[in-house]
C-alpha cells in the first residue's frame, strides 16, 4: 500500500507542474481552466489569449501560438541586421575602383611581383666581395664585382662574402680553458695566439669545408703543437724562438689547408702570450730569477777575465820592447831596470832594511824626507860604500 501511495503523490506533483507551464495554461478558460483540458489546445489561442506568446517566434500578425523553426529565426533579417552581426554582407574594406569599374588588385599584384623579381634577381657585388650562385641548391657559378643578375628566388640563390678582408681566430677563444702544449724538453707551456687569414677561393671555401672557421682553429692548434714540440721551453719565451715557431706554424697550416682545398690563405700567426701552467707559475718564477742571477754573475766573470787578459797582453808587449833594448845594451838596461824597480818598491813603504857592510841597517826614509823638506834641503844623496878599505 505504501508503494501505491507514493506513486499517487508523484502523479499529483506532475499534474500541478503542468499548470505552471511557462507557455501558459493549456485550456481555453484561462488560468482557471480545469485539469481536463488538453495540453495541446492552447495552439489555437491568439496572442492576447490566456497564455504568453512564444518568445522564439518572430513578431507576426498571425496571432497563432506555435513552435519556432530555423526558417523563422533567420527570416525577415534586413541588411542592417546582417551588418551589425558581422556576417556575410557585414562591414568590409573595399578598394576604390579604376576608371571603367575594374579593380586595382591585379595591378597591385603585378607591382609586387615586379618588386620581388628585382630584389631576388639583381645583386650588387662590391669590389672586395665575391658571390656564389646555387641553382636549385647546386653550385653553378661565381659572381665578380659589379651589378649581376640571376634567376629569381627560389630558382637561384646567391651568397656574397668579403674575400679580401682579414679575419682573425683567437686560440683559445673567449671563455675556453687554457690549452697546455708540450715542448721539446718535456715541459708544459700555456700559449695564447692569433691566426689571421682571408679567402682566396669562395667556392672552395663554401662547399669544400663544412665548418670553415672551426677547421681553421683546429688546423692552427695542430700546427702549433707540432712546432712547439720541436723547441725548448726557453725558445717559447725569447723573441727569436717565437719568430721561428710562428713561421713554422704558418707554413704547416697553409700546407694542410691546401690539401683540404679550403680556399684559405694564412696571412700570419702571432703568439700573444706564453706562460707556464698556472699550478707551477710561482716555482717557475723562482727558477727564472735564479737563472737571471746566474747569467749576471757569468757576465761579471767574463768581464773580469777580459780585463785581466788585456792587462797581461799590455805587459807582455811592454816586456818585448824592453827585451829589444836589453839585447842592444845589456848592462845599461839591467841597471836601469834595477833603479826603476827600487824606485817603485821604496815609494810604497815607510821602512827600508838594507843588508850591506858599512850601511846603516835601518833607513827612516820618510823621516829624512820630512826633515829635508822642513830644512829646505832639496836632495839627499846616499852613495854606496866603497869596498876594500875603509
Amino acid at each position: 500500500m505504501q508503494i501505491f501511495d507514493g506513486f499517487r503523490q508523484r502523479l499529483g506533483t506532475l499534474a500541478m507542474a503542468g499548470k505552471k507551464n511557462p507557455w501558459g495554461n493549456g485550456g481555453k478558460g484561462g488560468s482557471d481552466g480545469g485539469d481536463d483540458a488538453p495540453s495541446g489546445s492552447g495552439d489555437d489561442s491568439p496572442n492576447g489569449g490566456d497564455g504568453p506568446r512564444n518568445p522564439w517566434l518572430p513578431g507576426g500578425d498571425d496571432g497563432k501560438r506555435r513552435s519556432a523553426s530555423i526558417e523563422d529565426i533567420f527570416k525577415n533579417r534586413g541588411p542592417e541586421d546582417r551588418r551589425r552581426s558581422g556576417g556575410p554582407g557585414g562591414p568590409s574594406f573595399r578598394l576604390p575602383e579604376r576608371p571603367g569599374g575594374k579593380s586595382w588588385l591585379p595591378v597591385i599584384f603585378v607591382l609586387l611581383g615586379l618588386v620581388w623579381l628585382a630584389m631576388s634577381s639583381a645583386h650588387l657585388v662590391q669590389e672586395k666581395e665575391r658571390g656564389v650562385v646555387k641553382t636549385l641548391g647546386s653550385f653553378t657559378r661565381t659572381l665578380d664585382p659589379g651589378l649581376k643578375f640571376t634567376l629569381p628566388y627560389p630558382i637561384e640563390t646567391v651568397d656574397i662574402e668579403d674575400v679580401e678582408g682579414v679575419r682573425a681566430v683567437n686560440i683559445p677563444g673567449t671563455g675556453e680553458r687554457a690549452k697546455l702544449i708540450l715542448t721539446g724538453d718535456q715541459n708544459l707551456v700555456d700559449l695564447n695566439y692569433i691566426v689571421r687569414w682571408n679567402i682566396t677561393d669562395l667556392a672552395a671555401f663554401k662547399f669544400n669545408l663544412a665548418e670553415p672557421i672551426e677547421t681553421v682553429s683546429e688546423v692552427a692548434e695542430a700546427a702549433m703543437r707540432a712546432s712547439v714540440a720541436e723547441k725548448a721551453l726557453e725558445d717559447t719565451f725569447s723573441g727569436q724562438g717565437r719568430a721561428e715557431i710562428q713561421q713554422a706554424v704558418r707554413e704547416r697550416m697553409q700546407e694542410t689547408l691546401d690539401n683540404y682545398g679550403a680556399g684559405i690563405r694564412v696571412l700570419g700567426v702571432e703568439i700573444d702570450k706564453s706562460d707556464p701552467p698556472a699550478e707551477v707559475v710561482d716555482a717557475f718564477r723562482d727558477v727564472s730569477v735564479a737563472e737571471q742571477n746566474a747569467d749576471a754573475a757569468r757576465n761579471r766573470a767574463q768581464g773580469y777575465a777580459q780585463q785581466v787578459l788585456a792587462t797581461a797582453e799590455g805587459e807582455s808587449e811592454a816586456f818585448n820592447k824592453v827585451y829589444e833594448q836589453y839585447r842592444l845594451a845589456p848592462q845599461v838596461t839591467r841597471q836601469r831596470l834595477y833603479y826603476e824597480t827600487m824606485e817603485r818598491v821604496l815609494a810604497q813603504t815607510n821602512k827600508t832594511v838594507i843588508e850591506a857592510d858599512g850601511v846603516t841597517p835601518y833607513l827612516p826614509l820618510p823621516e829624512i824626507q820630512r826633515r829635508s823638506q822642513s830644512s829646505g834641503n832639496s836632495e839627499i844623496v846616499a852613495t854606496p860604500p866603497q869596498s876594500g878599505g875603509q
